[in-house]
């Protein structure tokens, strides 16, 4: 009987240190150090990742669907993605007392500690990581058409160079300690991503009424390629909607008590994006798509020519933009990161580990970017790869699996619609 005491109370202070360690190490990881968040802050983080360089890519997507297919497939992916956000947002405390502040966390609980960690957690990694590479890419170009618009005389530098440029800058900025401290980058990209979006409609809708194509057929004149560029134009389109992969991690910094759970801060701030997202998204790719036609690059701003002035400062904000992007999608990528170097290989949280492994997953991004700088191609490859799943699909199987609605039920169709599209 003794024995039995003391191996409880024995098994109760073990279970209260790992509590505690928990909690210490909660207390120094990026999404969970800082709570203090209002709800502006979660309408600002939702447009930096959500109006990112894939709306440049919008107009080509057109050409690739055409006018029917291409508003119908962005119309749907904005209801489909609105509706599956609402559902992440509503999931974070769907447990009484109890916040999942990350995804896999999630997804644990959803499908099972084992399946839903590796069926989740590989995903969102794939969608932060290959999103970073791509903003690498677009940070590089951006500042090398900036140059060569500004300063037609300079002296013709290789794109590598401009992606170094962009990386050096992100080995400073991911020292940013927590995601609560990115506020004001995110808020500067936030702006830049509405601003050089209006640029790109403003002057496509002056050219396209100066001079437009007579036809808007499709890319491909072959069976083969218009089913390539089906698959391509509906990537990119994923790819403009990959939010979903931070929005649990954006909550996280909210604060949340029983009478004011961080679901009512949080929702205010998405419908506001959600609204500035479906503002941007139409007038690009419908100017774009409208003033080139099938001739359309896949960077509008790339066929956008004149006024130089104008075009070069579009490029600026999209540089300054992607420098805040990136970082929203990398602070997940670094807590997991950090997780793993303190929880299995008992590495001490501090400044020096922090410098190791963000320094680290900067040079791996920029070396991958600087070996596959296909900015279109990679868009539509991740974009239909992973993207999908994450902003589309899984949302709706854990609410099935999680709240179980009615059959036939409001969210029972929707879930399942939302799924099978």
């Amino acid at each position: 009987m003794m024995q039995t005491c003391l191996e409880n109370i024995e098994s109760g202070r073990r279970g209260s240190a790992r509590i505690a360690s928990e909690k210490d190490l909660n207390d120094w990881l990026p999404i969970t150090a800082s709570r203090k968040a209002k709800w502006w802050y979660s309408a600002f983080h939702n447009v930096t990742a959500m109006v990112g360089a894939g709306i440049l890519g919008l107009p080509y997507a057109m050409s690739q669907l055409g006018w029917v297919a291409g508003t119908f497939t962005i119309l749907a992916s904005w209801v489909i993605t609105f509706y599956s956000l609402w559902q992440l947002v509503e999931l974070h405390e769907v447990v009484p007392g109890k916040r999942f502040d990350r995804y896999p966390e999630l997804g644990e609980h959803a499908f099972g500690p084992k399946l839903g960690y590796w069926l989740v957690m590989p995903q969102q990694m794939l969608v932060q990581v290959a999103t970073d590479i791509v903003y690498m890419v677009t940070g590089g170009k951006s500042l090398m058409k900036f140059v060569e618009l500004v300063a037609p005389s300079f002296p013709g530098t290789r794109l590598t160079y401009f992606i170094l440029i962009f990386a050096a800058i992100h080995f400073f900025l991911s020292q940013t300690p927590n995601f609560n401290s990115l506020k004001g980058v995110s808020l500067l990209a936030a702006v830049m991503s509405i601003s050089y979006s209006m640029v790109a409609f403003v002057a496509s809708t002056i050219r396209g009424t100066h001079e437009h194509p007579q036809s808007y057929g499709l890319r491909s004149h072959t069976t083969p390629g218009r089913v390539f560029d089906f698959f391509n134009g509906m990537g990119t389109i994923a790819f403009a909607f990959a939010g979903h992969s931070v929005v649990l991690e954006i909550q996280a910094t909210i604060p949340s008590t029983p009478e004011v759970p961080s679901k009512r801060p949080m929702w205010k701030g998405v419908v506001v994006a959600y609204v500035i997202v479906a503002f941007c998204y139409l007038s690009v790719a419908f100017a774009g798509y409208w003033a080139f036609g099938a001739l359309v690059e896949d960077d509008v701003l790339i066929s956008l020519k004149q006024p130089r002035w104008l075009i070069a400062l579009a490029n600026l904000m999209v540089f300054i933009h992607v420098i805040g992007s990136y970082q929203v999608f990398a602070m997940p990528v670094f807590d997991m990161i950090e997780s793993f170097l303190v929880q299995r290989l008992h590495c001490k949280p501090g400044r020096l580990l922090r410098l190791f492994a963000r320094s680290s997953y900067v040079a791996l991004t920029a070396i991958i970017g600087i070996c596959i700088p296909f900015f279109g191609g990679l868009l539509g490859f991740f974009g239909g790869l992973v993207f999908s799943s994450t902003s589309y699909f899984i949302p709706c199987i854990m609410w099935l699996i999680l709240h179980k609605p009615k059959r036939w039920s409001f969210h029972w169709i929707a879930s399942w619609v939302s799924f099978t599209s």
